[in-house]
C-alpha cells in the first residue's frame, strides 16, 4: 500500500509540474498570433512620408500574418500623440508604432511627456534611412542654399518655414540645427504632417520647407519645387543633382533621418522575433526595395538590439543638442 500511495504522489507531483509548465509558456508568448488585425500607428498625417510608408509595410505584413494590418493616423505634436496612445495599449503585439527619427529627441523637447520614450516601447526593427531636403516653391527666387541664407540673413524673421509634423521630427531639428550655425532667423509654421506641410509650401503659405525625399520628390520632379540641398555627407542617390549643405560651405552638417517601428514595453519576446523576421523579409523582397528607393529612402533592417542601440545613441545626440541649443516647442 505505501508503494502505490509513493506512486500517486508522484503522478500528482509530475501532472502539477506539467500544468506549470504549460501556463508559463502560455504567459510567455500568446496562442496564434495575431487573433485580430494589426493596427500600425502613424504620428503624421496621411500622405506623408511616414505615411506613405506605414502603407507599403502594411501591405507586406498583411500577407505575411494572415491579418488585415491597418493604418491609423494619430497626427500631432511631432508624433507624441500616436507614441501616448501605443505606450498605454495592452502589448499583445496587435498595436504597433512607426516612428520617425524624431521620436529620439521628443523627451528632450517634450519634458511633461506621459510616457518615456526609451523604457514605454519595446524596438522591432529599423526600416529605412533618409536625408532632409530643403526645398522652396519654384516661384522664389533662390537657386541655392546660399541664396536663401543670404535672403534670410537680410531680412532676419520675415521667411516662413514648414518642417513635417514640426517639433519631435527629423526635418524640425534639421531646420533648427541649420538655423544655428548658420546665424539665420526663420520662422517655423507647425503643421501635422508633411501633407499639410508640402500643400502650405505648394500654395505660397510657406517660402521655404524641410522635408523627406519620400514626400517631397513627386513635386521636385514635376517643377512645382526646387531641391536647394540635402543634409547627409554625400548626395542621395534619388536627387544625385543635389549637392549637400556640406558642399555649399556648411562644415561638418549632417543630420539623417529614419524610420522604425516599436511595440509597447511588455509585448511577448516572440512576438517581436516573428515581426522582426516579417520585416527584414519584406524589405530583402525587390519590388519594396526599389519602391523605397524611388522614394529616396534606404532600405533597413536587422535586430531589435541593432535598432535599440541607434535610438539610444540619437537619443543622447538630439537631448544634448536640443538642450544646449535651447530650442522649445511653442
Amino acid at each position: 500500500m505505501f508503494k502505490l500511495h509513493r506512486r500517486a504522489l508522484a503522478r500528482t507531483a509530475l501532472a502539477a509540474a506539467l500544468c506549470s509548465t504549460a501556463l508559463l509558456a502560455q504567459a510567455q508568448a500568446p496562442a496564434a498570433w495575431p487573433s485580430k488585425p494589426v493596427t500600425l500607428t502613424v504620428g503624421f498625417a496621411a500622405g506623408g512620408s511616414a505615411d506613405i510608408l506605414a502603407r507599403a509595410i502594411s501591405q507586406k505584413l498583411t500577407g505575411a500574418l494572415g491579418q488585415p494590418v491597418v493604418v491609423d493616423n494619430k497626427p500631432g505634436a511631432g508624433g507624441t500623440i500616436a507614441a501616448a496612445a501605443v505606450a498605454s495599449a495592452t502589448p499583445d503585439g496587435h498595436t504597433l508604432l512607426l516612428v520617425t527619427s524624431g521620436h529620439a529627441g521628443s523627451g528632450a523637447l517634450y519634458p511633461t511627456l506621459r510616457y518615456d520614450p526609451i523604457k514605454a516601447f519595446t524596438p522591432v526593427i529599423k526600416l529605412a534611412a533618409t536625408p532632409v531636403v530643403v526645398v522652396a516653391p519654384a516661384a522664389q527666387p533662390w537657386k541655392s542654399l546660399s541664396e536663401l541664407l543670404d535672403a534670410a540673413r537680410k531680412a532676419p524673421g520675415t521667411l516662413n518655414y514648414a518642417a513635417g509634423g514640426g517639433g519631435a521630427t527629423t526635418t524640425a531639428l534639421a531646420a533648427e540645427f541649420l538655423k544655428k550655425d548658420t546665424g539665420t532667423d526663420m520662422v517655423q509654421v507647425p503643421y501635422r504632417g508633411s501633407g499639410p506641410a508640402l500643400t502650405a509650401l505648394l500654395s505660397g503659405e510657406v517660402q521655404v520647407g524641410f522635408e523627406i525625399p519620400s514626400s517631397a520628390l513627386p513635386h521636385i520632379q514635376s517643377g512645382k519645387l526646387r531641391a536647394l540641398a540635402v543634409t547627409t555627407r554625400t548626395r542621395s542617390t534619388a536627387l544625385p543633382d543635389v549637392p549637400t549643405v556640406i558642399e555649399q560651405g556648411i562644415r561638418d552638417f549632417e543630420v539623417i533621418g529614419w524610420f522604425g517601428v516599436l511595440a509597447p514595453a511588455g509585448t511577448p519576446a516572440a512576438v517581436v522575433e516573428r515581426l522582426n523576421r516579417e520585416l527584414n523579409a519584406a524589405l530583402q523582397q525587390p519590388e519594396l526595395r526599389e519602391r523605397l528607393s524611388g522614394l529616396g529612402l534606404e532600405s533597413g533592417g536587422g535586430t531589435p538590439a541593432e535598432f535599440q542601440k541607434l535610438i539610444g545613441s540619437d537619443t543622447q545626440r538630439y537631448g544634448e543638442a536640443i538642450r544646449r541649443m535651447g530650442i522649445k516647442v511653442e
